[in-house]
């Protein structure tokens, strides 16, 4: 499990956050949506013990894995030691990876699909390609939670929809505590169970993703009003998204 309890950071005189409580167990997927500056990231940092708390308490494994906004280019490593980076918790300080860190580096590159990327130099892949490198290097630690920070920002469509297709495998295999942050709520409707919505004026809510994820909420969150759309799925299902109201064009 991995949580906040009560919990309040703030700049100065600059509050992000205050009182806020939340838990995600072991099997369930929570996104986190809000307006820039309300302080998404700064909340995974004070759950990852980065970021102090001005009051309250978080719950955390003693390691997670973490897959931050924006990956260093990680100079001249392959994707293999990148990953094996994630190991390096379980080593100590002056341990060196082994056989066996190795290997379940090389399983979670597979386990993303990215095995193929092992003996590629890291800071001449994709911005993809990079970011299923570091998902194995988060999986590699072991950790029983992982965190995203927008996980898609920097992605095409075709690599958002990779990511998120991964994020709901994760998912579904319900052996992690999982939290995303991100700015499309339609990321929350493809791979998550809950969803903490930050509100603007300090306000935060959280529940299931069919109590979250609706137009009034979100109309609040971002100022814009929301709107359902019927889209047809990969297999010509009729699905819902959710989209803002200055999206389309009027019909003719």
């Amino acid at each position: 499990m991995i949580g906040l309890q009560d919990a309040a950071v703030a700049f100065g005189e600059r509050t992000l956050f205050s009182g806020i409580s939340f838990s995600v167990p072991v099997g369930r997927s929570m996104a986190i949506l809000g307006p820039n500056g309300r302080g998404k990231t700064t909340l995974l940092r004070a759950l990852l013990g980065l970021q102090p708390l001005r009051q309250g308490s978080r719950q955390a494994p003693p390691v997670s894995g973490y897959v931050p906004q924006h990956g260093a280019s990680q100079a001249r490593l392959t994707g293999l030691e990148v990953v094996v980076m994630g190991r390096a918790a379980r080593l100590g300080l002056f341990g060196q990876p082994g056989s066996g860190d190795q290997a379940a580096a090389l399983q979670a590159l597979e386990e993303v699909g990215a095995g193929h990327l092992a003996t590629l130099r890291y800071d001449r892949l994709s911005g993809g390609q990079r970011q299923m490198v570091l998902i194995a290097r988060a999986l590699a630690t072991g950790s029983p939670a992982l965190l995203f920070d927008e996980p898609t920002s920097a992605l095409d469509l075709g690599n958002q929809s990779r990511t998120l297709e991964l994020l709901d495998r994760l998912r579904l295999r319900r052996d992690k505590a999982i939290l995303f942050t991100t700015h499309d709520p339609n990321h929350a409707l493809a791979a998550a169970d809950d969803v903490l919505l930050m509100m603007p004026g300090g306000e935060e809510v959280h529940g299931p993703v069919h109590e979250m994820i609706e137009p009034e909420k979100l109309g609040r969150l971002y100022g814009v009003p929301m709107r359902w759309v019927s889209v047809a799925g990969p297999e010509g299902e009729e699905r819902r998204a959710i989209l803002p109201a200055f999206a389309g064009i009027e019909a003719a």
